[in-house]
């Protein structure tokens, strides 16, 4: 346990709301620091407060502009680091490159785990993420990583928000999000959906189409789950395939939506009741274009475990106690 010292929270340009709710929620003011670029496009970075001897918190998500926000973060903890910052910890809500975490060809970069050697060199201690791709990244790692779990949220969302849960099924819309589904499935006590997704020809150019390989939908509620949403085309064919297929209703929930390249009136427009995301991304320009937008706020749980990590206590408590209720907050 750290003592004698006191938690400083310093974001930067990534998600300034969700740092501000978090530092709120902790009662305590975020370091004030400026983060901002050179005419040549170089970041430069200013904290206004002494961090010397204190226990410090960067947060900052990989949102619209990875690269910048990238940077900003490692030169965050240079900066801490060269001004004597007893401990730092990268508080990173959606980690980036988490979806390059393989080598799945010739040639090809594993990104996600240069992203981490890179966070060690700046002087990095501990990092805090939620809702990591592929658990396995946090092995690319020689110090500690807490992948927190918005499932907890998720489940809360679901039981108070749509009606018929009880009678519905739990989808994944692709195998690599199985596990996560079946996960959400039996703490919900709830059946489970697996679409298989493939090409009409044998052509890489040829359209894609999906097909449920396990599971009945039919007159049920289907809660699709999954981990990331950026493009929207998935969630598209999920959907239509569930309508398809029978579907009552499709409920679309997923943890970060990056909606980078979505086009938010064809989400509005597709066969689905609601597409539920947390703010681990900011929503707000979204949230104006699509109605069926519903956005979970993440703080309490990012607060809770900055605190339980300042005063050394256990963050898996956090979600083995209290994650069967889906009520935390």
């Amino acid at each position: 346990m750290l003592r004698g010292n006191s938690i400083r929270i310093l974001t930067g340009n990534s998600h300034p709301e969700l740092a501000q709710a978090v530092a709120e929620r902790l009662n305590i003011p975020l370091t004030p620091c400026i983060v901002k670029k050179f005419s040549n496009g170089e970041t430069n970075v200013k904290i206004g407060e002494s961090v010397r001897d204190e226990d410090v918190f960067i947060l900052q998500s990989g949102s619209y502009d990875v690269n910048d926000n990238l940077m900003e973060l490692l030169i965050l903890i240079s900066a801490c680091k060269t001004a004597s910052a007893r401990r730092i910890t990268a508080v990173i809500p959606c980690f980036p490159y988490a979806r390059v975490d393989k080598k799945d060809k010739s040639r090809a970069p594993i990104t996600a785990k240069l992203v981490a050697n890179m966070l060690v060199v700046a002087g990095c201690d501990h990092v805090i993420t939620m809702d990591l791709h592929a658990s396995q990244i946090q092995g690319f790692f020689d110090i500690p990583v807490d992948n927190l779990y918005s499932e907890p949220l998720m489940m809360g969302y679901i039981k108070r928000e749509i009606e018929g849960w009880q009678s519905g099924i739990v989808v994944s819309p692709d195998a690599g999000g199985a596990k996560r589904a079946t996960a959400v499935a039996d703490k919900l006590g709830l059946e489970f959906a697996l679409i298989h997704r493939q090409r009409d020809g044998k052509s890489e150019n040829s359209p894609e189409k999906m097909d449920i390989l396990v599971g009945d939908v039919r007159d049920k509620v289907a809660i699709l789950v999954d981990d990331m949403i950026d493009t929207g085309n998935t969630l598209a064919m999920a959907a239509r395939t569930l309508k398809d297929k029978g579907a009552k209703a499709t409920y679309a929930i997923v943890s970060h939506g990056l909606l980078s390249e979505a086009n938010m009136g064809r989400i509005q427009e597709l066969p689905i009741e609601r597409l539920v995301v947390t703010n681990t991304i900011p929503q707000k320009q979204h949230c104006a274009n699509c109605p069926k937008l519903t956005v979970i706020d993440v703080s309490p749980t990012i607060a809770e475990s900055i605190r339980r990590t300042h005063n050394g206590e256990s963050i898996s408590l956090l979600f083995g106690e209290w994650a069967g209720g889906g009520g935390m907050y």
